[in-house]
């Protein structure tokens, strides 16, 4: 039997990822899903490490690496994430194995065979000096990159009166849902997308000006008009041009919101 630990905010990219896990074999005991840093911060200090851990780069309370500085974690790791792989070549070269979403099971299933392989060595290699390196390597990359390693969408096309129309990034305010995804532009006109799920468009806009703010919900920087913090802890937005709309941002959310605005 394998323990898995899996690390992942998105809740539906964490149901996705345990079904995956669940067709690749019985062999399989996912432990828990965790949603942050702290979180899994907390669940290695007071349960055995798992045999491998899921993890995703970007979580709500910070990224991942995070988590390596603050507790020794000597299982593989397999890092989840929508980076671009030009971005991540660095991990490559330690032995860390990574998977781009979205993750399918031939994604899945050729890790775990990377790690079963990695399991029978009769050495095996020191994962944590493995990811000190791998997260040396990354931020160095970025540092000295010169060209974008990320590509998000510098436009968007949406349905208009009988035409398909071009939305420039710099028009959009946010994406909701309702029922069909719509773009909806500073100036609060709404159009119709063909976008099936707010987690494609999530991976395909740049999380410094955009946030996911609930499941129904991606808010622009640029159209944040102000927030108040309710009792509950729950956020509520107002949008520019737009006063009698609000988004909601959770509780668990909050603290990434507020750390996203500056």
């Amino acid at each position: 039997m394998t323990t898995i630990l899996i690390i992942e905010d998105e809740p539906l990219a964490a149901k996705d990822l345990q079904k995956t896990l669940a067709q690749c074999g019985a062999h399989i005991e996912v432990l828990s899903v965790l949603q942050g840093v702290q979180e899994a911060t907390a669940w290695f200090g007071n349960n055995p490490e798992p045999d491998l851990l899921f993890c995703d780069i970007q979580l709500a309370d910070g990224v991942s690496f995070d988590l390596f500085n603050l507790v020794q974690i000597d299982c593989p790791v397999i890092f989840t994430t929508a980076y671009d792989e030009y971005a991540l070549r660095a991990f490559k070269l330690n032995s860390i194995d990574y998977l781009l979403k979205p993750i399918d099971r031939d994604d899945i299933e050729r890790a775990l065979t990377k790690f079963h392989r990695w399991k029978a060595q009769s050495i095996q290699p020191d994962i944590r000096t493995q990811i000190a390196d791998a997260v040396r390597d990354m931020q160095s990359l970025s540092a000295h990159e010169q060209t974008p390693t990320l590509r998000f969408k510098s436009r968007f096309l949406v349905h208009g009166k009988g035409a398909m129309l071009i939305i420039p990034v710099e028009e959009i305010a946010l994406f909701v849902k309702d029922e069909v995804i719509y773009l909806i532009t500073l100036d609060g006109k709404r159009h119709l997308t063909d976008y099936q799920t707010m987690e494609e468009l999530e991976e395909l806009v740049n999380p410094t000006d955009f946030f996911r703010a609930n499941r129904q919900t991606i808010v622009r920087l640029a159209a944040v008009a102000g927030f108040k913090t309710e009792f509950t802890g729950k956020v509520q937005v107002g949008i520019k041009n737009m006063p009698q709309f609000f988004v909601d941002v959770s509780r668990e959310k909050a603290g990434a919101f507020k750390k996203w605005l500056g």
